[in-house]
């Protein structure tokens, strides 16, 4: 019997430091380019990450270098999933809704944003919360420290 199972990978291990094929180094700097980089300005630096690929950082002590250093990252990322045959995500400017998100609520709950999209003239439940959500902007971000406070039991109940 083989050490292998029937699923595992046969493909011969890559180096990582050997540099990408070209024509898929092209590919992903094609694909990168198109990408939104989010900057932010933090203790005398600026820092960067792709909206597509939030995992995709780079810094710099300008914005220009830091953009540059941010799609050097995206254009790695998405060279490597392309040499794995994988897919990269499309654009974000290209407006496509591939994300699902769903919740719960309670019959009160969906009663009152049924009526609320309807008196909204939305065609239904989730293209108000998309709207209600989206038009207030980003919002602000959490830090690290920011915790929920934990509920304590105290004679018997629970309180926050």
């Amino acid at each position: 019997m083989s050490a292998r199972s029937k699923n595992s990978d046969r493909r011969p291990k890559l180096d990582p430091a050997r540099p990408f094929d070209p024509a898929i180094l092209a590919e992903a700097r094609r694909i990168a380019a198109d990408y939104e980089i989010v900057l932010w300005f933090e203790d005398g630096d600026w820092y960067g990450h792709g909206l597509e690929f939030p995992t995709a950082y780079g810094d710099g002590p300008t914005p220009e270098a830091c953009v540059a250093s941010t799609r050097k990252g995206l254009v790695a990322a998405v060279a490597y999933m392309l040499e794995k045959g994988e897919r990269p995500p499309r654009p974000a400017r290209l407006g496509e809704r591939s994300e699902q998100v769903n919740i719960r609520l309670t019959s009160e709950e969906r009663a009152m944003l049924d009526s609320r999209s309807r008196a909204g003239g939305f065609r239904g439940v989730s293209d108000f919360v998309r709207a209600a959500c989206l038009a207030e902007g980003p919002p602000a971000p959490v830090h690290a420290h920011a915790r929920r406070p934990r509920k304590r039991r105290v004679a018997g109940r629970t309180r926050p």
